[in-house]
């Protein structure tokens, strides 16, 4: 199976993101560029068989994840702003008890560790450069705030690494790499908010992070 694609068991969740979810990309004449950040310790050292864009439920599983229910939307623009298509986006965060999808983050914690989240997903951008995971809500560990990272790649070519926060969220003045990012509007489009989803029983969040690349890719 092509990962990179959605498996239609959940074709529903590439129609979330293109109509209920979908928030509009940028539209300034000149977009901030997203910074890059580091790739930190935890991508993970052995994928799991299942890297979809739902993060929540693995293979046929039936048991969902724990944490807040998030639908993350986007686009993958280039300098200009023009929508990036067929670009694989890959995402990555601990899950709800502070642990990653990473040997080096599970070993000692397999207890704490939960067993039904995904850790990593991909999904391949449309012709608008749109793209959609579930997740959910970044939580925080041990000296770092919370995050999701993420890594845009075309043509086997790694474009931008990055790492989106939670606005509002006191522990970001804390964080050494959130602090690192000096220019104020590259770290203010970093800085997503993640707003309740209006008639939401379950209390799911939603939240759209438009990455600009500092560049227009020329690719084979």
């Amino acid at each position: 199976m092509d990962h990179r694609l959605i498996p239609s068991r959940r074709g529903f969740l590439a129609a979330a993101g293109a109509t209920v979810f979908a928030v509009p990309g940028l539209l300034a004449a000149d977009p901030t560029k997203t910074p890059a950040q580091t790739e930190g310790p935890f991508y993970p050292d052995k994928l799991p068989l299942d890297t979809d864009n739902d993060l929540l439920i693995l293979n046929d599983g039936s048991t969902q994840a724990l944490g807040d229910v998030t639908h993350l939307t986007g686009k993958i623009l280039d300098a200009k702003g023009n929508p990036l298509s067929g670009a694989v986006v890959e995402i990555w965060q601990c899950d709800a008890n502070g642990v990653y999808l990473h040997t080096g983050d599970s070993k000692g914690k397999q207890d704490k560790q939960d067993k039904n989240f995904q850790g990593f997903g991909r999904f391949t951008t449309d012709k608008t450069g749109a793209y959609y995971f579930r997740t959910i809500k970044p939580v925080p560990y041990p000296g770092r705030c919370p995050h999701i990272h993420f890594k845009v790649k075309k043509d086997r070519k790694d474009l931008l690494v990055t790492q989106m926060y939670i606005a509002g969220e006191k522990s970001n003045e804390k964080d050494g790499v959130y602090i690192g990012v000096k220019d104020k509007k590259e770290r203010e489009s970093i800085t997503i908010e993640f707003a309740p989803i209006k008639g939401s029983k379950k209390g799911e969040l939603s939240a759209n992070f438009d990455i600009v690349l500092g560049f227009t890719p020329k690719l084979d």
